[in-house]
């Protein structure tokens, strides 16, 4: 920027420091009046970026305004029952969610840009899935930004206005508003958006909205994440994923160290990873943020206090909170191996469960050089007790785990790797990067083994050539293959695996729309398998007691496969 320029900026930059000082004239607001305000087109129903509004309400704190063609639409019966609704809400709002919310946060800017006291609410229609939202413009006077409402606003979703977690979502919100006044208009810093939401959700809690589990958006977060846990906690797309994956770390965090870690990350100058580690050194706190990252993804899939507190939650909702993590199997017996191939972002939970086999079991660890993973692994022995430990890595980001009595004393390792490389400027879409682990019994991967492999193939293809010639002699339709032996993700077996995949392909889009034939058995011939497996349930997982697919090709899914070959 020139001096010129800079010189410009500086006048007009005491300009609305001078308008600022004064504000706009607070004008009393009488129910019934009619406010066009201006609205987010990305939330809004319609794409409007203006909704006319009619005041129905006031009271102490308060303005609770409604989309007017809406309101009109309602009978007068209903009017009636959706005004004593916001009446208890006020009484709510004004005895416990203000209170509560500024003794543990902080204050909104009080008077604020509009020199009233006052929180105006606006109910509008909103697109499906949103609840609400706050726009920081409204802070600022037109003369800074056009667009704004000026005023402490927030908004909430017509869909909610007579719900019974109305207060949870206006609670929600209105922590955005405190956060606005804390960080930006006190330190003129913008909070990282993963960790301005997950103060905000976590409001419900301290609230004690989500004390009663059914319902509450505790149980919500819950069954979102259990969908989808490796979404990553930095990265925001504004996805019920990305609102699981930060709730439940929150809940995590403070159950360990206490809300003060929420309140005086807020109260920083510093804002995301590093406003947290400011927060828990002043806490006195011996773990950094890193350290509570990979305690949080272990504590995610045996939430066990008996070993070590941190590997465990502490709210009574989420005593019996765990993830069942992605199978991988080895056959029963003889030397066997398998390899997976996963990608993963920063800060994004992965699991990986190794059972199967008999003998000593090698697990290689691998990805890129110059990132940062931690893999902490845990080792399940045959009474159920675990053991924890961590896999050193090598420069290159290699590394092997060893564990013996495999399938006799020990009978499942569960890999927990993820990568801490990025601490800062989380905005928008993150890279991802790959990781790969091996796992073999007995020699596994050595050239006699890949020879003997080679055959194996050569001969499974040689019989399904034969199968063919026979078919067409006799007149009868060609078995195209026959899956002789049980197959997992990581398989080795291509032939086999190019079989299982030529017949899944086979069966339509709506089970394998990928229908690649690779004889690489991955994350998508997974999922194929296990949409296969829910279509054919009665045969395939009921009598094995399943109510949903697994992505193991065991005898009962392999059965079902024969059989609708031979057809």
């Amino acid at each position: 920027m020139s001096a010129r320029n800079i010189i410009k900026y500086s006048l007009i930059i005491a300009t609305c420091v001078a308008l600022c000082s004064f504000g706009p004239i607070a004008k009393a607001a009488v129910v019934g009046d009619s406010v066009t305000f201006n609205v987010e087109p990305s939330f809004d129903a319609g794409a409007r970026q203006r909704v006319d509004s009619v005041l129905i309400k006031t009271s102490p704190g308060l303005y609770l305004y409604v989309e007017k063609s809406w309101w009109n639409a309602q009978v007068p019966a209903k009017q009636q029952e959706i005004s004593a609704n916001l009446d208890a809400f006020a009484v709510e709002f004004n005895n416990r969610i203000y209170p509560i919310l500024t003794s543990a946060f902080g204050s909104e800017w009080r008077p604020g840009v509009d020199s009233d006291n006052n929180i105006t609410i606006l109910f509008e229609a909103m697109k499906g899935g949103a609840s609400g939202y706050f726009r920081s413009a409204d802070e600022y006077i037109k003369l800074q930004l056009p667009s704004s409402n000026e005023r402490e606003m927030l908004y909430i979703s017509l869909d909610h206005i007579d719900d019974s977690q109305l207060k949870a979502f206006v609670a929600h919100e209105f922590v955005h508003l405190i956060t606005f006044n804390q960080k930006e208009r006190l330190w003129g810093v913008t909070e990282e958006t993963w960790l301005n939401e997950g103060r905000a959700d976590y409001a419900s809690t301290i609230l004690g909205y989500d004390d009663v589990y059914d319902g509450s958006n505790l149980q919500r977060r819950v069954q979102d994440f259990l969908e989808k846990p490796s979404d990553s906690l930095t990265e925001w797309q504004e996805n019920k994923y990305d609102y699981a994956s930060v709730n439940l770390f929150i809940h995590y965090l403070v159950d360990q160290y206490g809300v003060a870690i929420l309140t005086d990350s807020l109260k920083s100058n510093l804002v995301g990873i590093a406003s947290i580690n400011q927060a828990l050194l002043k806490n006195g706190a011996k773990e950094d943020f890193n350290q509570i990252f990979t305690n949080w993804t272990i504590a995610t899939v045996v939430n066990d206090c008996s070993q070590n507190i941190h590997y465990c939650y502490l709210n009574k909702n989420l005593k019996n909170f765990r993830i069942n993590p992605p199978l991988n199997f080895l056959p029963l017996s003889g030397d066997s191996s398998l390899s997976v191939t996963n990608v993963t972002k920063s800060w994004s939970g992965n699991w990986q469960k190794i059972i199967g086999g008999s003998g000593e079991l090698k697990v290689n660890f691998s990805s890129s050089s110059g990132l940062n993973f931690q893999v902490p692994y845990l080792v399940f022995n045959k009474t159920g007790k675990y053991s924890v430990a961590f896999l050193t890595l090598d420069s290159n980001e290699k590394g092997t785990i060893t564990v013996p009595d495999f399938g006799t004393t020990n009978i499942a390792v569960v890999l927990v790797p993820s990568l801490q490389s990025k601490l800062s400027g989380f905005d928008g879409l993150e890279p991802t990067y790959p990781y790969t682990f091996t796992a073999s019994i007995g020699a596994g991967t050595s050239t006699n083994d890949d020879t003997i492999q080679k055959l194996l193939d050569q001969i499974a293809l040689l019989k399904v050539q034969i199968a063919q010639l026979l078919a067409q002699r006799s007149g009868q339709p060609a078995t195209t293959c026959a899956l002789a032996d049980n197959l997992a993700q990581g398989s080795t077996n291509k032939t086999a695996v190019r079989c299982l995949q030529s017949f899944l392909a086979s069966q339509g889009a709506s089970i394998y729309p990928e229908g690649l034939v690779t004889g690489v058995f991955g994350p998508l011939t997974r999922m194929a398998v296990i949409r296969f497996q829910e279509r054919y349930s009665a045969d395939v997982l009921v009598p094995a007691g399943l109510a949903k697919g697994t992505g193991f090709v065991g005898v009962l899914t392999r059965n079902k496969i024969n059989q609708l070959m031979t057809q």
